[in-house]
């Protein structure tokens, strides 16, 4: 069984208390499949959610954690275009933004697709 597919079998992990509220995102019922697939064009934010899909231990991650040699105006692009394609939830913490991938609502609008995002290797 794939992570996707195993994160969506499985309850969700309850939020730990205290989260700062998600950034603006689109509702579940707002997801649309052409704007999810063309956020997911991108090799390297493909890379950034199979990384959070495969290897994610905690609720949120910082772009640090994702150890890619880009500028921070660069990831910050790719980063807004996942959460306003509804793949991420971003919240802030002080200065700094934390992503997870939204994998209850992708799942629900579109059965299948994480697992081809966990599946997916990169082009070397």
């Amino acid at each position: 069984m794939s992570v996707a597919a195993g994160a969506a079998a499985t309850p969700p992990l309850p939020e730990p208390p205290g989260l700062p509220e998600p950034l603006p995102e689109p509702a579940v019922e707002e997801l649309r499949l052409e704007t999810v697939l063309a956020a997911l064009s991108d090799p390297l934010r493909l890379t950034i959610v199979r990384k959070l899909l495969l290897e994610s231990e905690q609720f949120d991650h910082p772009c640090g954690w994702f150890g890619l040699d880009r500028p921070k105006s660069s990831l910050t692009h790719h980063f807004k275009a996942l959460r306003e394609a509804g793949v991420t939830r971003q919240r802030q913490y002080g200065l700094e933004r934390r992503s997870h991938v939204r994998v209850e609502d992708l799942n629900s609008r579109f059965p299948g697709l994480l697992n081809l995002v966990a599946a997916w290797q990169p082009h070397v």
